[in-house]
């Protein structure tokens, strides 16, 4: 290295060719080429039309991987279907065509690639001495060289069908990546449908928002009843005729110091107890309250020791019954289920990112990256012993990042 040449004029770098540019480049970076032999001396060589066709089928499959990913995200029938819906088999089938079009797109790009290095680039050895500092004038030019020459050794240029192929599976590998992302992107204050046990649409709506147009909502649990087979004269087939997956809870059905997770239950919609009939189908809308991604609420009976402690969140002082206490579910950090409820502690706990709330100071974070308190929900008990709610939720439930009082 120290005989090599560093300083050269513009004139001097103008009048040299780019593999003379190249050669210079490797010099100045102190890079040794070891050993270097094209795959394909001989142009029109057979073996190189059979690598070429190779890696045209494996981009082959990659576009039409993606064509095939884009076709069944854009068209697909995507829309939960419940059991007993016509097109559940179809609805089934969404998520795991995705994953399959997608794995062939990227995986048929990706193994393309790794053949052109493999079976057409040059055989290369290559060392360099690392060096520190910028880059000069000279280096800069040099480094542009060497990338021409790799396009010129690389023949990716006269390889008119790869090339093409090669672009069209790169930006369909993009857009598999990318086109997801279109669904999440939505306005949040648009109401979309009628208020039912999802809300309306809008992020600050729930199944429990159908109180604030004087729908008795009862805290129900839910029991894991399925669909069941009945043989009659038209053969064996399900049916949810009768069943209960919500059924309503006391307060005498909770343990001091117990936690139940429970769902908003419209009163039309409850047979369990005095209400229940054989003949009521109301199994579709109790798994819509289940389902609904804001709903679910953590009812917890303290001890009463512990319930004497507790301090009241201003203007929430009455939305405890006793010693029971509801608040959401959903984490205020990322929206996780807060499932864990340590009873000694009386710690409400969210086992994704480790964010603790004290149950006995409102739902207020003590621990972990969570910064909102979590919402509680008004309730007491009717005049039958079960509990309901007194109103909806104050806040919107859920994440920090939307409009929240706390």
């Amino acid at each position: 290295m120290s005989n090599v040449k560093k300083n050269y004029t513009e004139a001097e770098l103008n009048n040299m060719n780019n593999d003379e540019l190249a050669a210079l480049g490797t010099q100045l970076d102190g890079v040794t080429v070891a050993f270097r032999k094209e795959r394909f001396p001989v142009e029109g060589d057979p073996a190189e039309k059979r690598a070429s066709a190779n890696i045209i089928i494996w981009l082959v499959l990659s576009v039409l991987g993606g064509l095939a990913f884009l076709g069944v995200y854009l068209f697909w029938p995507w829309e939960y279907k419940s059991l007993g819906e016509d097109g559940l088999w179809w609805h089934t089938l969404y998520t795991p065509l995705l994953g399959i079009t997608s794995f062939v797109a990227i995986c048929a790009l990706g193994i393309a690639i790794v053949q052109y290095v493999k079976r057409i680039l040059p055989e290369e050895i290559s060392v360099q001495r690392r060096h520190d500092g910028p880059s000069d004038e000279v280096d800069r030019r040099t480094l542009t060289a060497l990338l021409n020459d790799s396009w010129k050794t690389s023949t990716l240029g006269r390889r008119t069908t790869i090339k093409g192929l090669l672009g069209g599976a790169g930006v369909l590998f993009g857009l598999t990546v990318i086109a997801p992302l279109g669904g999440t992107v939505r306005n949040p204050w648009k109401v979309r449908h009628d208020l039912d046990y999802s809300g309306d649409g809008t992020l600050w709506t729930s199944g429990w928002t159908l109180a604030n147009e004087g729908v008795k909502l009862y805290l129900a649990r839910d029991t894991s009843t399925i669909a069941e087979m009945h043989d009659g004269e038209s053969g064996s087939h399900y049916s949810t005729k009768g069943l209960a997956r919500l059924v309503r809870v006391r307060a005498e059905d909770l343990a001091a110091g117990g936690m139940e997770t429970v769902f908003p239950l419209a009163e039309q919609d409850v047979n369990d107890g005095d209400k229940w009939s054989k003949d009521k189908e109301v199994y579709e809308n109790h798994m819509h309250s289940i389902h609904g991604n804001r709903n679910a609420v953590m009812l917890i009976r303290l001890r009463h020791s512990d319930a004497q402690k507790a301090i009241e969140r201003e203007g929430q002082e009455d939305f405890h019954y006793g010693d029971y206490y509801a608040y959401s579910k959903i984490c205020t950090h990322i929206g996780c289920p807060t499932s864990l409820y340590e009873a000694q502690t009386n710690r409400i706990l969210c086992p994704c990112h480790q964010s603790q709330f004290d149950a006995l100071h409102y739902g207020k974070p003590v621990f972990g990256p969570a910064a909102r308190a979590l919402p509680q929900l008004p309730i007491t008990v009717d005049e039958e012993g079960y509990l309901v709610a007194q109103g909806n939720f104050i806040e919107p439930v859920g994440p920090a990042f939307w409009e929240r009082k706390s």
